[in-house]
């Protein structure tokens, strides 16, 4: 996709403050520094449009973001971050929980996981949710510049087993700083979204 413009439309903590618009919806979930923030950024080619912080938890609302007026990508806030409150992680499981069960434009929901870890709990449970609620099922593996060719292949079958994929297709590899597999992302969500 040509990016002609790319903008955040709002942060969202409850249901009424979503933006009202029609356009589909592509939702990442992931735990907090996994690189959710950097993907939107490489995936649209900006610098800092989404922010990025090195420390953990720092996405702590729904941020939509507007790509060409025909669709948008939704961040939900990182999960598992062991620094914030049980109270704090329950709204934010409550927070996430309304996201995806009330929301009609919403397409899919993409997971993201370190390539470099084998999926914790966390990630599991994810998942799991993701798949109850009817979505593919389709994970990102990001920081793929981290380690060898060789590793990454060792790395997605163990994601594969561990998340319990039957087909590793809906496994891509990424890498933000390197710009690894954009295109194959981008094909990707077309095909989910029929865009031409």
């Amino acid at each position: 996709m040509i990016i002609k413009k790319s903008e955040l439309l709002i942060t969202a903590a409850r249901k009424e403050q979503y933006p009202e618009t029609t356009v589909p919806e592509l939702a990442f979930a992931g735990k907090s520094n996994v690189g959710k923030s950097s993907m939107i950024n490489a995936l649209l080619n900006r610098k800092s449009l989404a922010r990025t912080s090195s420390s953990p938890g720092k996405t702590q609302t729904i941020n939509f973001y507007n790509v060409n007026d025909v669709l948008n990508f939704v961040d939900l806030p990182g999960y598992g971050y062991a620094k914030v409150s049980k109270t704090e992680k329950e709204k934010w499981g409550k927070m996430i929980e309304t996201y995806l069960s009330s929301r009609e434009q919403l397409k899919e929901v993409i997971l993201l996981v370190d390539i470099r870890h084998e999926p914790n709990a966390n990630d599991i449970q994810m998942y799991e949710w993701i798949k109850s609620y009817g979505y593919t099922g389709f994970v990102i593996a990001t920081k793929a510049d981290k380690i060898s060719k060789a590793q990454r292949i060792k790395q997605i079958s163990i994601i594969k087993k561990t998340l319990n994929i039957d087909d590793i297709s809906l496994i891509t590899s990424f890498s933000s700083s390197e710009k690894l597999n954009v295109e194959k992302v981008w094909e990707l969500f077309e095909g989910i979204l029929s865009l031409n």
